[in-house]
């Protein structure tokens, strides 16, 4: 079943990126979005001598992959985390610097094709969103016990929505009458809250807010903040990273990390910049790399990809 629905993104393009950092016997390489594996498996193929550390927090997600990547025994370690606890999963298994770190960040397929979890727009489904379902608060609890102010917040936040005020009230006087439990029924009222010409730009006018609540029951920003400057810590020295985001908040969030450890941090004015102050990243995309118009055509979740890479070229010594 996982086999067929799965299409990793821009798969080549991220082997041939962490490729010259995972060619030595005994190199380890983190996937910190293990999803259904794909990735992964095309890992654990191309590098036969290295080793996986995979992480999720889908339980779900563990268990498919688990069976797809079973064929490479004990070359993969399958860890239920969230990708900011890296170092702990690491120190854990006693592996002090990795060669490579991949990200492939948003919503995995599982989570969108099975309907229960809530995840889609275009399917009446609970308000769940978990990535998790073990811990944490629904999308249903957001919206029924955030203030309407937060709400605003979340929704322009997270969500770049511009009619947020309008959707939030329409929320709060819904809520009043019956909390909100389904999918459908929050659509309709995004449907009905906006005003015309918002409706006809820019696909399924729910797109944002499901986006923002998303984004919003599981921390995915503020995880990211802390999972990007840790993975890039993880690395030794000639480590690759390579990060696919699927929107501007992550994108330029991992492109503000990127480009901090690609500069110099000497005083200005220095005659010669000191080793201490030299960049510690070289950069590897010029920019961010998009999915190629074939590969689109092929699986419509890539549309929205950008890939960043980069290396790391030196020790923190400070």
């Amino acid at each position: 079943m996982s086999e067929t629905r799965h299409v990793p993104v821009m798969l080549q393009r991220c082997l041939d990126l962490l490729a010259p950092a995972l060619q030595e016997p005994g190199a380890v390489v983190v996937d910190c979005t293990l999803g259904l594996g794909g990735h992964s498996e095309a890992l654990l193929a191309r590098f036969p001598e290295a080793r996986l550390v995979a992480l999720d927090r889908d339980t779900e997600a563990l268990r498919l992959s688990a069976e797809r990547l079973a064929p490479f025994g004990d070359r993969a370690d399958l860890v239920h985390a969230v990708y900011d606890e890296l170092p702990e999963v690491l120190d854990r298994l006693g592996v002090p610097r990795v060669q490579g770190v991949l990200f492939d960040l948003g919503v995995s397929s599982m989570q969108l094709d099975e309907a229960e979890r809530g995840f889609a727009y275009a399917q009446d489904a609970p308000l769940d969103m978990r990535m998790d379902q073990t811990t944490g608060v629904s999308a249903a609890e957001v919206l029924n016990t955030y203030p309407p102010g937060e709400l605003v917040r979340i929704l322009r936040m997270y969500g770049e929505e511009k009619q947020a005020k309008r959707i939030v009230s329409a929320v709060v006087r819904e809520r009043e009458k019956e909390p909100f439990a389904n999918s459908a029924r929050l659509v309709e009222l995004i449907r009905d809250a906006l005003p015309q010409a918002a409706k006809r730009t820019g696909g399924n006018p729910a797109k944002r807010t499901f986006q923002a609540l998303r984004i919003e029951v599981n921390g995915e920003l503020t995880v990211l903040e802390r999972a990007i400057p840790a993975a890039v810590k993880a690395l030794a020295v000639g480590g690759r990273i390579a990060v696919l985001s699927y929107h501007s908040l992550e994108d330029r969030l991992v492109k503000q990390v990127f480009a901090a450890g690609a500069a110099n941090t000497a005083p200005p004015g220095l005659p010669v910049v000191p080793e201490e102050y030299q960049p510690r990243l070289k950069l590897l995309t010029r920019g961010a790399e998009l999915p190629t118009e074939e590969e689109v055509a092929e699986n419509r979740r890539a549309a929205p990809a950008r890939l960043r890479g980069a290396q790391r070229i030196r020790e923190d010594n400070r």
